[in-house]
């Protein structure tokens, strides 16, 4: 039979299943035609008309089990597709990638790895939908041809430019590529650009470029800035209608020195052994009707996005920094959610209604804190009418962070950096960002209203979007068990799962040891990322069996459906027929397509997160550019073959120590002790380590800095070697530079690990300004 591509799928189709080489080699003439069946067989695999399978055999693409999903592509060429109906994830090759870029959708073939467990490799079989249609990169002009390289290190490609789609762009500038075709058969993809963003050392030329390449909605059409400019900026008489006016009470807003928008106030009375709390949110409902043009741009933004020297907000500034905004002195439409707290912190009665307030002072974390932690006199002298509340404040807030501890709510301890940005835009330091009592004081009544609110829908079987959480996948739990016993440290696993105060006392034991910040990491990393839905399946790092995000409408489009359903169920559970009739109505509406709504907003919070986290690692490598050849003070954070990674401390920045440098002795790795280990003078380098290294090169490009070891500290806690489940050789891998931190970990201002954002990370608390997500 003639070796041609139609007379092989022709024999295929006859014959079920696989066929082994040997076999199309008697098929196709014998073994003088070899290598002339082995090039089409190949040819085709890599055309996808066939698939190569172990064993040298072969089969047709559609008689073997394949998975669909996403794959993310590292940037070193491999890549994992996560299917879509959840499991496994599976490991691409480089090779057998078939073109496909960062973010496809794909279909895979999978079968059991060679690594052993439960892994999986596989290729991609086929491109079922493209998630790259342009690209940001820069613009360069070769010998060969001009091009544009791409900032995102995971598009593995070059992309080429024709003489006649190059434009006005010149050689080094940032330009925005749209894709004409994608790489095939050994040719390149091909593009045209369309839009110049400027030189690449511009400070807002970088921001501009992550906007583009995150492709953040970032202004506003005529028809919703129309819109915003139509909604008067003050409170007339005819809002107060049906209200509550709390607008003679002592109410504060407590935020970040640089926030704008004030979404939250506060306010507390004692009432003998308890406390009643008032947490009064921004009526942001009012004024944003739903599918108005305000509303369809809030939904399509999902959240507001911050970087260090701007925000992307989600509402136009007139409503987000105006009326929207919980400004002092000024009347302000509210929600609230009033609750009455015993000295154990358990919540004795709720009640929410809309409402008017007027704050009584624009406080931040800074002053808050002199007050009530270093009891500065002159300053609680200045604020004399509040000064007494927040001490009350303290002592309740101290009372409800013991309570949740108890319950067993997780609290990840890792230091978040704070990029300073000086006048011209460019990265003039870096320091620790503060997080004291005060943040801790908000998180704690944002959490609780954010509870309440959740509680009481659920109660009355509403529909509702729940801010869910859930349990940290097996394998990976399993993974961080033995990473941890290494260490000295066991938590008990029930039917592969673990109780949120299994892990919330091992935490509290690693406090204040060299490996407990590794030991945060490691776990933070075995969490699932938090999320909305509309089914409750509980949160578990806040130990929560029912939670959603009420506390921040400004900034975040969950909260404003929150906030449309609990008026509707409010007005629903009146006396009044009429109203009740109208109010089932308003509830129907307010909860339309909510899984839909969970679906995307989770999916652009995803996307603004990873946007601020590009904006501040730039920064950081930013800053680093101007200290090359300085030495730092740092500890080991990961441990590959190829040397060792290093983060600086009060830096938070990270970079290699390869293996290539350090030349006294030759070192091998022991993967599962997570060191590395001299061959001849016995000299180990393991994670929690402290090191001392000298920056030897900055790339900006590739996303890469290069470290010197110039000193080295073994870490006084030493991990078990050898009584390990069979010792050593049974330690697994954690892969602590693998997956970024996703979902979990602090952001911004945060309020809300609760409900608004803040700086320590509860797997999901946060307020504005620099906010975590819970």
């Amino acid at each position: 039979m003639n070796i041609t591509k139609k007379n092989i799928l022709a024999f295929f189709k006859q014959h079920e299943g696989a066929t082994h080489f040997a076999g199309l080699l008697r098929e196709f003439g014998g073994r003088h035609a070899k290598r002339e069946l082995k090039n089409m067989l190949d040819d085709m695999a890599e055309d996808g008309e066939l698939v190569r399978l172990k064993g040298n055999s072969y089969s047709l693409p559609g008689k073997m089990k394949t998975t669909r999903g996403r794959i993310s592509v590292h940037r070193d060429g491999y890549g994992f597709v996560t299917p879509d109906g959840g499991g496994e994830d599976i490991f691409i090759p480089s090779k057998f990638l078939k073109g496909s870029l960062h973010g496809d959708l794909v279909e895979a073939s999978s079968s059991p790895s060679r690594m052993g467990g439960n892994k999986l490799d596989g290729r991609v079989m086929a491109i079922l939908e493209r998630a790259t249609t342009r690209i940001v990169g820069r613009y360069e002009e070769t010998r060969r041809g001009a091009i544009v390289i791409p900032d995102d290190q995971r598009l593995n490609l070059v992309v080429a430019i024709p003489a006649k789609g190059r434009g006005l762009a010149e050689d080094g500038h940032q330009v925005v590529a749209e894709l004409k075709s994608y790489p095939a058969g050994g040719r390149p993809a091909e593009g045209e650009i369309i839009e110049v963003l400027g030189w690449p050392e511009d400070p807002d030329v970088e921001v501009q470029s992550v906007i583009r390449r995150f492709d953040l909605p970032h202004i506003f059409a005529p028809d919703v800035l129309a819109e915003a400019e139509g909604i008067a900026d003050t409170v007339s008489h005819g809002d107060l209608k049906g209200r509550t006016d709390l607008r003679s009470m002592s109410t504060v807003t407590i935020d970040g020195e640089t926030a704008r928008d004030f979404d939250d106030a506060v306010s507390l009375r004692r009432e003998g052994d308890n406390f009643r709390l008032w947490v009064s949110i921004a009526d942001v409902s009012h004024y944003v009707k739903k599918d108005s043009p305000l509303d369809m741009e809030a939904y399509l933004r999902g959240t507001s996005v911050y970087f260090p020297d701007r925000c992307i907000p989600m509402l136009p500034e007139r409503l987000s920094n105006g009326i929207c905004s919980l400004n002092p002195h000024v009347d302000r439409l509210t929600m609230t959610a009033e609750m009455l707290f015993d000295r154990s912190g358990t919540m004795l009665e709720s009640s929410f209604y809309s409402s008017v307030i007027k704050s009584a002072a624009r406080l931040t974390y800074t002053i808050v804190k002199q007050i009530i932690v270093d009891d500065d006199r002159e300053l609680a002298d200045k604020y004399r009418p509040v000064s007494p509340m927040l001490l009350e404040m303290k002592e309740l807030a101290l009372i409800l962070m013991t309570m949740r501890k108890k319950r067993g709510s997780i609290d990840f301890d890792l230091p978040e950096p704070e990029i300073i940005i000086g006048l011209t835009g460019q990265t003039e330091g870096i320091i620790r960002a503060e997080r004291n009592l005060a943040h801790q004081l908000i998180e704690e009544f944002m959490l609780a209203a954010n509870e309440a609110v959740a509680r009481y829908i659920t109660s009355r079987d509403f529909p509702f979007l729940y801010r869910v959480h859930e349990n940290p996948d097996p394998a990976k739990l399993q993974t961080f068990q033995d990473f941890v016993f290494g260490f000295g440290y066991e938590f008990k696993l029930v039917e592969e799962k673990v109780k949120p105060s299994e892990l919330q006392r091992l935490l509290a034991q690693a406090d204040g040891r060299p490996e407990e910040r590794m030991i945060n990491y490691a776990l933070l990393r075995c969490m699932k990322q938090a999320r909305y839905a509309a089914e409750n399946i509980g949160h578990f790092g806040l130990a929560s069996d029912c939670y959603c995000h009420f506390t921040s409408p400004i900034r975040r489009y969950p909260d404003l459906v929150v906030h449309r359903i609990l008026r509707a169920a409010l007005a629903l559970t009146a006396e009044k027929e009429q109203e009740g009739k109208r109010a089932a109505k308003q509830l129907a509406i307010a909860t339309e397509r909510l899984g839909e709504v969970a679906e995307h907003t989770s999916k652009r919070e995803r996307v603004a997160m990873e946007a601020e986290r590009d904006v501040v690692e730039m920064k950081k490598l930013q800053y680093m550019q101007q200290h090359v050849g300085e030495q730092f003070d740092g500890y080991i954070t990961g441990v590959t073959a190829f040397g060792f990674f290093v983060e600086l401390e009060e830096l938070f920045v990270e970079g290699l120590v390869h293996i290539s440098t350090l030349t006294d002795d030759m070192y091998n790795h022991a993967e599962k002790q997570h060191s590395l280990i001299g061959r001849r003078t016995g000299t180990i380098f393991r994670i929690g380590d402290a090191a001392r290294v000298t920056v030897v090169s900055v790339s900006p490009g590739t996303r890469r800095i290069e470290f010197a070891l110039a000193a080295h500290t073994v870490s006084t806690s030493v991990p078990r070697t050898g009584a390990v489940k069979g010792g050593p050789e049974e330690y697994p891998r954690i892969p602590l530079r693998g997956k970024r931190l996703t979902g979990l970990q602090p952001r911004r201002d945060n309020k809300e690990q609760s409900g608004r954002s803040g700086k320590k990370s509860t797997p999901d608390k946060g307020k504005s300004g620099g906010r975590k997500r819970r």
